[in-house]
């Protein structure tokens, strides 16, 4: 925890009685804050009126405590005056984590080439979206473990898997090691064990402010492990079949996924010229349940047409920068690259191949130290389109926590448009840019005021566990029916918003449910815009805003909401 500054209060908030001249004159309330000050000894200046009407009276920059205490008295013992309190400070929450190895993680705070995460944690972290990491499974981490639920292992063939069978419900990783050169098909190398999907999660979702190790982008999310790479890698109709029940859909012979992803990493990849229909069968299936689907464009230095995911459609396609702001001297790259990210170098590109040269420019992560077999948990610096993706991952969950209706288009193209243009340079193309996570944030969860004749209730209704309210407007001056696009714009402060089912009810009492209840959102707040189709309801009437509460320990209210016709 940081504790705040303490600021000094040199200004007052004095809100006058409706009636009263005060209220409404800038020269009645001048005058009165003159007379204030002689009868406490003090210098106040009535400085301007804000927009809620309420008066600022400034003290002075060498106000005391006591100063300030007398003149607040001063304020609350004349009948005229309504309520008086100081102008505090306010501070931006972006802290800085205690994390121990978070100065090396420059991918995330760097103005140059990391991708602004901090900011973006003052208005989401993550909390209440599942991200799955297909890819080796999880070795064990306790930078990690409290963000991980239950995966599956996918890895159909058992020598593969190196445990011992086929398919389960362990996502343990067994290492990916290769004993030989040659083993995995001519050409391959012999190497130890990448524990490739601990890193990627590490990125994603590490447990921040805990005193150790790192941080991680969407460090409120939960990460689901999904083994799929196994000794000389994955099939792709095992790994097809893990998008398909990671979203939460069905799998012939799997249990149902109880924690179904809206996000999927796939930092994987194979050479293809074409999209191979199971993994586009997969991945529209799992977009059309709601999961946005973030794939590694390569590391081949080519076009990313030749590279499959990264060619399929539905997906966020993501190349590599360097440190620099440059496109990351392995990165693939082209037309369908839709945005860039952080992978890092960890040596430069005449460097000799398998060198470290450059640690301090990797994406440093969570990892294991074990050369075949798991051993002691570390963290070490990686380079690679395959931690380009996880940055784009951590931000998709950041946004879909931010605002619950965010489509997987729509996360595509928030995250896209608010890039930033590298600031070095790119041959043959890297999508809009790097992306911002702040910028990004922002965008999403900014209302955009609507446009038509717009009805407001902004009296706050209390919220109590397991109770039902309403909030009512009523609504004159229309003609006919409701549109079919009626818009309901809705601002309900909630902790665990999960709990929450609202409904919009119509003047003749037909229900129209905007929000069910889910037991596993536990973000706080419902600020979002709906749209119904209400042509079938005469306008003009008393509609009615209903919230139910259904469990217990968190409660809120009805801030405000609107009708839009």
């Amino acid at each position: 925890m940081t504790a705040l500054p303490s600021a000094p209060v040199e200004k007052v908030i004095v809100t006058y009685k409706s009636k009263t001249a005060e209220a409404g004159s800038n020269a009645a309330a001048k005058s009165d804050a003159a007379a204030k000050g002689a009868a406490t000894g003090e210098r106040l200046a009535f400085e301007r009126r804000l927009a809620g009407g309420a008066a600022l009276v400034d003290l002075g920059d060498s106000a005391t405590k006591q100063d300030v205490a007398e003149v607040m008295d001063a304020f609350r013992a004349d009948p005229q005056v309504a309520s008086v309190e100081p102008d505090i400070r306010a501070y931006a929450m972006a802290v800085t984590p205690n994390d121990t190895d978070y100065a090396k993680q420059w991918d995330l705070f760097e103005a140059t080439g990391g991708m602004n995460v901090p900011t973006a944690w003052d208005k989401t972290t993550g909390s209440g979206v599942t991200v799955a990491v297909i890819d080796t499974g999880y070795a064990t981490h306790t930078d990690l473990a409290t963000n991980v639920v239950s995966g599956y292992d996918f890895i159909s063939d058992s020598a593969d898997a190196r445990d011992g069978n086929g398919r389960d419900a362990n996502a343990k990783d067994e290492g990916d090691w290769n004993a030989t050169d040659n083993e995995c098909g001519l050409g391959s190398k012999a190497s130890n064990s990448s524990w490739h999907g601990t890193h990627v999660a590490g990125t994603i979702g590490a447990v921040t402010n805990n005193t150790k190790g790192i941080a991680g982008i969407a460090y409120n999310a939960k990460i689901q492990p999904v083994r799929v790479l196994g000794k000389c890698g994955g099939s792709s109709a095992d790994i097809a079949d893990a998008i398909t029940w990671a979203s939460g859909g069905t799998v012939p012979g799997v249990a149902a996924n109880a924690t179904p992803a809206k996000v999927i990493n796939l930092s994987l990849g194979g050479a293809s010229s074409t999209c191979p229909s199971v993994y586009q069968t997969a991945i529209n299936g799992a977009v059309s349940r709601g999961t946005t689907v973030v794939v590694a464009a390569g590391n081949s230095n080519a076009n990313a047409s030749g590279f499959t995911p990264a060619n399929c459609a539905n997906v966020i396609n993501v190349a590599s920068t360097s440190r620099e702001g440059n496109r990351s001297f392995y990165s693939n790259y082209g037309a369908n690259i839709d945005v860039a990210a952080p992978g890092g170098e960890t040596r430069r590109a005449t460097d000799t191949p398998g060198t470290i040269t450059t640690p301090q420019n990797g994406i440093y992560s969570t990892l294991n130290s074990g050369a075949t077999t798991q051993s002691a948990e570390n963290y070490a610096p990686y380079q690679g389109t395959s931690m380009a993706a996880p940055h784009i991952a951590g931000l998709a969950a950041l946004l879909k926590s931010a605002k619950t209706s965010l489509t997987p288009a729509e996360i595509e193209s928030a995250i896209k448009s608010n890039a930033r243009p590298l600031p070095g340079t790119c041959t043959g193309g890297c999508g809009t840019g790097i992306a911002d996570a702040a910028k990004t944030v922002n965008a999403v969860t900014t209302t955009t005021p609507p446009t038509g004749t717009v009805f407001t209730n902004a009296t706050d209704v209390t919220i109590s566990d397991n109770t039902t309210v309403s909030s009512t407007i009523s609504v004159t001056g229309r003609t006919g029916n409701a549109p079919a696009a009626l818009k309901v714009g809705v601002d309900i402060k909630h902790t665990w918003r999960g709990d929450l089912v609202i409904d919009l009810v119509a003047p003749d009492g037909t229900v129209r449910n905007l929000k069910a209840s889910s037991g596993s959102d536990s973000a706080d707040n419902v600020v979002t815009t709906y749209t119904v189709d209400a042509s079938s309801e005469v306008a003009n009437g008393a509609w009615k805003l209903q919230v139910r509460d259904v469990a217990s320990g968190d409660t809120g209210y009805i801030d405000s909401w609107n009708l839009t016709f």
